[in-house]
């Protein structure tokens, strides 16, 4: 089956809309459900999903379902259609050109499209009349440096393979209607499940996020993340949101056969978060930079690709 992806607007249809033909037609979203259908008919399929009328919002349990499925639903497509309102192809600009239309897309700022660009095999771009733009494989270049995220990974590289930090960074500057969202969007990028609380804010979603990956990965990257530069007071080992990992783009974990990697100083990688707080057992040197002979530096079993220095925090 062929699946869209696309940023909502005012007036979407609905799957109450969608019972009644006769009512999704007077929304304004029906046009992009039928261009969709029509684009699939063209190919032969005769089935196309479609997430603002296939999810039944009014069902808690159903709901819960699609977010916690969202990713495998693209990654079992057949091919996904990426609907760019905002470009017109006709004008037959290179999408290569610097500050082409095609960077400036909403479409690549929006939280729940980054796991709908990764998880499917076979991706196409297409523009506000349904005219093809490229596909994510003859565009990978120039859709790596819209999204900062390495070719490689538009080269059939598994994204597993890439630290958290890495893949918290793609999505730094990612946007959510619903502040949730902006945790809720990134349960398959990280390979978890987890219950949607709508109301409990940003934060919160954020941190049971975090919880829900150490469970599953020993990779100390989900702490390499830099505060705001307006923030001043102390803060704990994790993240209040992905665009606290802006500056991890380059964070790797440390190559373990590296006789003199820091992390030798500690055979236990293995930590748990439980009802009092992070277990975790760190490699401590004593910070020479300050000035109470209390604070030492914590060395992350991480490193920096670009110039191979070990990361740490203050503790």
């Amino acid at each position: 089956y062929p699946i869209l992806s696309h940023t909502w607007g005012e007036g979407e249809v609905t799957f109450q809309d969608i019972q009644d033909i006769e009512v999704a037609k007077k929304k304004d979203g029906y046009a992009k459900i039928e261009g969709a259908c029509r684009y699939a008919r063209k190919y032969h399929f005769e089935w196309i999903w479609i997430d603002s009328c296939c999810i039944n919002k009014e069902s808690s349990a159903e709901l819960s379902e699609a977010i916690n499925s969202m990713y495998q639903y693209y990654e079992d497509s057949r091919i996904c259609y990426v609907y760019l309102a905002d470009i017109d192809a006709s004008r037959g600009e290179d999408p290569r050109s610097p500050k082409s239309a095609l960077e400036g897309s909403k479409w690549f700022k929006r939280g729940w499209t980054l796991q709908e660009l990764l998880a499917p095999s076979y991706v196409v771009l297409l523009d506000k009349d349904w005219k093809e733009i490229g596909t994510r494989w003859n565009l990978r270049d120039v859709i790596s440096m819209i999204t900062s995220i390495p070719v490689q990974v538009f080269e059939g590289g598994d994204i597993y393979k890439f630290s958290i930090a890495q893949r918290m960074s793609w999505a730094a500057f990612r946007e959510t209607t619903r502040p949730e969202d902006k945790a809720y969007c990134l349960m398959g990028i990280f390979g978890v499940n987890m219950p949607p609380i709508y109301g409990e804010g940003d934060r919160k979603a954020f941190m049971r996020l975090q919880q829900e990956i150490i469970k599953i990965s020993d990779d100390r990257s989900i702490f390499a993340w830099v505060a705001p530069a307006e923030e001043d007071g102390p803060r704990g080992l994790f993240a209040r949101s992905a665009s606290e990992f802006r500056m991890s783009g380059d964070v790797v974990k440390t190559v373990s056969d590296n006789s003199q990697s820091r992390s030798n100083m500690n055979s236990d990688r293995s930590y748990s978060f439980a009802n009092n707080g992070l277990h975790i057992q760190l490699p401590l040197e004593p910070n020479p930079t300050h000035n109470s002979p209390d604070v030492y530096l914590a060395f992350l079993d991480c490193q920096s690709q670009l110039d191979k220095q070990y990361l740490s925090v203050y503790l």
